[in-house]
């Protein structure tokens, strides 16, 4: 999750780059420069990224033989559920990107798809030669999952329906374990799942023809986690305090914005916009934990 969300913003940052001006607008027949440019950006990151994350990331970890681990269970699921994010905003936005170049919409959605299994593959196949990880199933289920969302409603409806996006809140829990969920802000965004929500947001209005209820009025689903602080384990006592950490599921309601929907007319604003679909709006939010009913007034 954490090197699949770099990948995301640079890619998002590269296409809004590309997107300005006099070149916003998508062209009806393929244009050979956005083309190229964009094969090479795609490419460019992919390839640096893979680099990169050989030289630091797997740095020192004891190079392996090809091997497979079981972490369906670790952080109840927390990070399958952010797999499944990752490939659906990978599948997403580089579908965007090749509609840009002049690529009809079914081409375009079909080389996002294959872009977003096979990047994350790639990686699974470098945690596969990793002493201190291995090719993950679970994982790869969840991208598969991601990736097969994104353009099965596209297939069907040509546009999203249901839309993840993301959230996140700073927890005590980081300070407990900083070396397992972040030392400072940016490590714990990426690493403690208990500030982490998911959410899937849809509007009602999508479904209703002839119907004036705003589309980009959404309900929202979140589901996060409490007082994890062990991949593996339900409990934990902190050493140094004596507290004791029980985990649990949450699950949350509330309210959104699809911001791809905003009636502008700018087209340049209706792309910046269209990229904060990636995270929830901070709405009050009723939610559910250990069989109890909690408010929340920012959602996370």
């Amino acid at each position: 999750m954490i090197r699949f969300t770099f990948i995301i913003l640079i890619l998002s940052f590269s296409f809004l780059g590309k997107t300005q001006g006099s070149f916003f607008a998508t062209p009806d027949s393929l244009n050979k420069g956005r083309l190229i440019g964009v094969s090479v950006g795609v490419g460019s990151v992919w390839a640096g990224s893979m680099i990169g994350l050989s030289q630091v990331w797997y740095a020192d970890s004891e190079k392996t033989k090809w091997h497979a681990f079981n972490d369906s269970k670790d952080w109840l699921q927390m990070d399958k559920v952010g797999h499944y994010y990752t490939a659906y905003k990978l599948n997403q936005l580089t579908t965007d990107m090749f509609r840009w170049t002049g690529f009809n919409r079914r081409k375009s959605l079909w080389i996002g798809t294959g872009v977003s299994l096979g990047y994350q593959t790639t990686l699974e196949m470098l945690d596969a030669y990793s002493a201190d990880w291995g090719f993950s199933w679970a994982d790869m289920l969840a991208n598969g999952l991601g990736t097969a969302s994104y353009m099965t409603q596209q297939l069907i409806w040509d546009e999203e329906r249901f839309i993840p996006k993301f959230s996140y809140y700073p927890t005590k829990y980081a300070a407990v374990r900083p070396e397992i969920l972040g030392s400072n802000f940016a490590e714990s965004v990426l690493k403690d799942y208990n500030g982490q929500t998911y959410w899937l947001s849809f509007s009602p209005g999508t479904f209703m023809k002839d119907s004036k209820f705003p589309k980009w009025a959404c309900i929202s689903i979140g589901y996060g986690i409490n007082q994890k602080l062990v991949g593996s384990e339900e409990y934990y006592l902190d050493p140094a305090t004596g507290n004791e950490y029980f985990s649990s599921r949450e699950v949350l309601l509330s309210i959104d914005i699809d911001f791809s929907k905003i009636p502008v007319k700018k087209p340049w604003l209706k792309t910046l916009l269209k990229q904060f679909n990636y995270l929830k709006v901070p709405f009050p939010a009723v939610g559910l934990r250990n069989g109890k009913v909690f408010g929340s007034i920012l959602g996370y």
